[in-house]
């Protein structure tokens, strides 16, 4: 996987889990708010794109499927541990090309939490198994079940760029399709095309208006703009200053509020990850239960300062 020493631009920075390249005492995060519970359904990917942070594609199988009995033991895990969780995120690779992605859905809203799953609406959403059992969970849970549909621009050009031609409209007919069937959805797009934010959401919003989508560009939680994760790009390490300085606190950056599980290919049984960006640096891996994923998180990686802290962005709504 990427190694985020290989850029001279932080050369130096980013080793040491507690003090930054200057001595200073780096910045940590408690898990003060647990809002979000995610879950990498897998990294196998119908597709490959230009600039995957988790580099999923149609042979990567770092992640392995995670199944319905183990999303199963970790929502009880949460009623245990009595984490104020309202969400239930799942992501991947492509969440749909998991065989059991739609009875994983199911079972969290069965037990009231809200879903929301990372799609790009393409084919394996389209199967008809899929879309009979979003139909279904649709009509059993309503908007509890929200689909968040990666266009990365709101152009074919932009998009297709990043995803591959024709990709922009087959994930147009997907949304089309989530239209008409009445399950809401929302948009990650991203922010690496020279246009300012009102730009942005100004095309998205047009788009949406001639496609008759009932989504909100403006609302940064329903059209989520995400900056580019670029680990060649110089980057500031966060100090324990910097919350004062910057002008904010630990309790806005997303590993306050969320965890993620994921299952090695290889391993006997899944763990606890801190942050939805880190799901391959061991350091970033607290332990097989929710009870060890309690720790603290260090913010020992480039994406921490400049996705999260610096860029004020979260993967959750």
């Amino acid at each position: 996987m990427k190694d985020i020493y290989a850029s001279p631009a932080n050369d130096g920075k980013f080793r040491d889990r507690r003090v930054t390249a200057d001595g200073q005492p780096r910045a940590s995060v408690p898990l003060s708010r647990p809002e979000t519970l995610w879950f990498n359904t897998g990294t196998l990917c119908n597709i490959t794109c230009a600039n995957c942070y988790i580099e999923s594609s149609p042979t990567n199988d770092a992640l392995v499927y995670i199944t319905a009995d183990e999303v199963d033991a970790y929502l009880d895990q949460l009623e245990a541990r009595a984490w104020p969780v309202r969400e239930i995120g799942f992501t991947g690779g492509e969440p749909f090309m998991n065989p059991q992605m739609i009875d994983m859905a199911g079972r969290a809203l069965s037990r009231g939490y809200a879903v929301l799953i990372l799609t790009n609406a393409m084919q394996p959403m389209m199967r008809p198994r899929v879309q009979a059992g979003l139909r279904r969970l649709h009509r059993d849970h309503g908007d509890r079940l929200t689909l968040r549909v990666s266009l990365d621009h709101y152009t074919a050009g932009h998009h297709d760029a990043e995803r591959g031609p024709g990709s922009f409209a087959r994930t147009l007919e997907g949304m089309d399709w989530l239209r008409d069937t009445g399950i809401a959805m929302t948009v990650a797009g991203r922010t690496i095309w020279g246009e300012t934010e009102d730009q942005a959401r100004a095309g998205f919003a047009a788009l949406y208006t001639a496609h008759g989508y009932g989504i909100d560009a403006a609302d940064p939680g329903r059209t989520v703009l995400f900056p580019e994760m670029d680990l060649r790009a110089e980057v500031p390490e966060i100090t324990t200053a910097c919350w004062g300085i910057l002008n904010t606190s630990p309790e806005a950056v997303m590993c306050a509020s969320s965890r993620m599980v994921v299952k090695r290919r290889g391993a006997e049984r899944p763990a606890v990850v801190a942050c939805t960006l880190l799901p391959y640096e061991p350091e970033f891996e607290l332990g097989e239960t929710l009870q060890e994923a309690e720790a603290e998180v260090f913010l020992n990686h480039p994406h921490c300062a400049k996705f999260c802290v610096l860029g004020g962005a979260s993967c959750s709504a």
